[in-house]
């Protein structure tokens, strides 16, 4: 059943026209291509989550980056984040390979799914309150569909802030005050645990905000609550 579910919401996602906005900034980003992918054709449509489908955690970013998933048609894919993201997976036994480049390229995710709170690349990675909102039913669906899901990764407070309205739109006794994001943060949601990252952002990893061991600690973190389940 979850994959059928899975593989319907996919289909809607890679359907949606519901954000003027978006639309014309993903179409015209495929227009404009940077000049290191002038060669290469865009996906240029919203990007749906993908991985294993009996995932016991579930990654959740912002959205997809203009020149990353919206050009390769996978989340987190093909972008500097990407790679400091897909890199960790695999050293935690999440991913059976370490980069990411397109979405026929080999990657498998055993245990996990990765997914975002908007599926369009928005200018300045802003969505706007009405345009996150409008996306975050795809994001409750998914969250139901995963049957086994116990662990939520938030990489961001965007993500974390997504991750607790699509919580608490599913029923779930989300507390208050909410729950504040912070890197290596958990908050309890009867069997499901919501846990924080920094986002592999540029800005993030340059500096030193966020590293490798950082994030491999987080994962493995993920992979410990999910076996204890």
């Amino acid at each position: 059943m979850s994959v059928r579910q899975l593989r319907a919401i996919e289909t809607e996602v890679t359907r949606c026209w519901a954000c003027p906005r978006l639309v014309a900034w993903r179409e015209q980003t495929a227009r404009d291509k940077v000049a290191r992918f002038a060669d290469q054709p865009y996906w240029a449509r919203p990007v749906p989550g993908f991985g294993d489908p009996e995932a016991r955690v579930l990654i959740l970013g912002l959205a997809p980056a203009a020149h990353g998933g919206n050009r390769t048609g996978r989340i987190c894919t093909g972008d500097r984040s990407g790679d400091f993201l897909y890199a960790s997976l695999f050293r935690t036994g999440f991913a059976n390979q370490p980069t990411s480049v397109s979405r026929d390229d080999g990657l498998v995710l055993r245990g996990a799914f990765v997914s975002a709170v908007n599926r369009c690349a928005p200018p300045a990675n802003k969505p706007t309150p009405q345009e996150r909102d409008r996306c975050l039913p795809f994001l409750e669906r998914e969250i139901t569909a995963l049957a086994e899901l116990q662990v939520i990764v938030a990489l961001g407070s965007f993500a974390w802030d997504g991750a607790l309205r699509a919580l608490r739109a599913n029923g779930a006794p989300v507390p208050s005050p909410k729950p504040r994001f912070g890197h290596a943060a958990e908050t309890q949601f009867g069997p499901m645990t919501l846990l924080g990252c920094f986002h592999p952002s540029q800005q993030n990893t340059f500096t030193g905000k966020l590293t490798e061991p950082m994030m491999d600690a987080i994962f493995d973190r993920a992979a410990a609550l999910a076996r204890e389940r």
